[in-house]
C-alpha cells in the first residue's frame, strides 16, 4: 500500500493533537505537529500570508517524511480552502467537535471544508475510539487470534446503547473484542435467537467489523478459575445514565408497541 499524507484538521481545541498522537502508533506513521513546526521555524505569523506559508511548510516536511516509507500525519488547523489545496492531503480527517475555537482571528477565517475535501468527519472528542475507525479506513485491519483480545459475555436481548458504550470502552483495552452470546432464547423472557442478536450487534458495530467476532455459547452462568493464568477479570464502570439502561425495560416497551409477542 502506498504511504499517505494524512491531514488532521479543525479549530484549535478540537482534539487534533490528541487524536494524532494516538493514531500515529497504529499506522506506524510519522507525526508533524503544527505548533512544533512553527516553533522550529520561529514563525508565529497568523496572517493570511503566514497561514499559507505554514501550509506549504507542512507540505514540504510531510513530503520529505514520506521518503521514509511511512504514512505521515500532519495535525494543524488548515483553516481555509486555499491552505488545504496547498497542502494537498491524500486523506483528510475533520475534527468538527467545536463550533468556536479560542482564537477569534482563526474563527473568523475558518472555512468549513467541502464534502469532497474530507474523508472522515469526527463530531465528538473520543480519540481513543475514533483512532481505530480512522486507522481502519486508511489501511484496514485483520483479526488475529494471537493478538490480545477482550471478551464480552452476555444475553444482549436486545443490544442497546448501554451495551454499545460498554463495547466502546472495552475496545480501547486491546483493539479487538470477542462477543459471546449466551444461548437463552425461550429461557425466561428472552425472545431473540442467536442470528437475530448477532445481526443487531453487527449492524451497530459496522465501523469495527474487522475488530469484532460474535459467537454463540451455552447459557454460561458461572465463570470460575483456579488461579491467575495470564488474563484478568475487570469491571468497566460507566456513567450512571448508561448503567440505568435496561434490556428488560426495552423488551417491555417493544411488547407495548406490538414489536414483540
Amino acid at each position: 500500500m502506498r504511504k499517505l499524507k494524512i491531514l488532521i484538521m479543525g479549530l484549535p481545541g478540537s482534539g487534533k493533537t490528541y487524536l494524532s498522537e494516538r493514531l500515529a502508533p497504529l499506522l506506524n506513521a510519522e507525526w508533524l505537529n503544527a505548533d512544533k513546526v512553527r516553533k522550529k521555524a520561529n514563525d508565529w505569523d497568523f496572517s493570511t500570508e503566514g497561514r499559507i506559508r505554514q501550509a506549504n511548510r507542512m507540505k514540504k516536511l510531510a513530503e520529505e517524511a514520506l521518503k521514509n516509507d511511512k504514512h505521515v500525519i500532519a495535525d494543524f488547523v488548515c483553516p481555509t480552502k486555499k491552505t488545504r489545496d496547498d497542502f494537498k492531503p491524500d486523506f483528510t480527517v475533520w475534527m468538527n467537535t467545536i463550533k468556536q475555537g479560542r482564537f477569534e482571528d482563526t474563527n473568523k477565517i475558518f472555512e468549513t471544508p467541502e464534502k469532497n475535501q474530507v474523508n472522515f468527519e469526527i463530531k465528538e472528542k473520543n480519540a481513543d475510539l475514533f483512532k481505530f475507525i480512522v486507522a481502519d479506513k486508511i489501511q484496514g485491519y485483520q483479526w488475529d487470534n494471537k493478538k490480545p483480545t477482550a471478551q464480552m459475555l452476555g444475553r444482549w436481548q436486545p443490544w442497546h446503547d448501554g451495551h454499545q458504550k460498554l463495547f466502546e470502552e472495552i475496545l480501547k483495552k486491546t483493539g479487538q473484542v470477542n462477543i459471546m452470546v449466551r444461548d437463552v432464547k425461550g429461557v425466561g423472557d428472552n425472545p431473540f435467537d442467536f442470528e437475530t442478536v448477532k445481526k443487531k450487534i453487527e449492524e451497530r458495530l459496522i465501523d469495527f467489523k474487522s475488530r469484532v467476532k460474535v459467537a454463540l455459547v451455552p447459557n454460561i452462568t458461572n465463570i470460575c478459575y483456579g488461579r491467575g493464568v495470564g488474563y484478568k477479570i475487570e469491571e468497566i464502570v460507566l456513567e450512571e445514565s448508561i448503567q440505568k439502561i435496561s434490556a428488560t425495560e426495552i423488551r417491555k416497551q417493544m411488547k407495548a408497541k406490538g414489536e414483540l409477542k
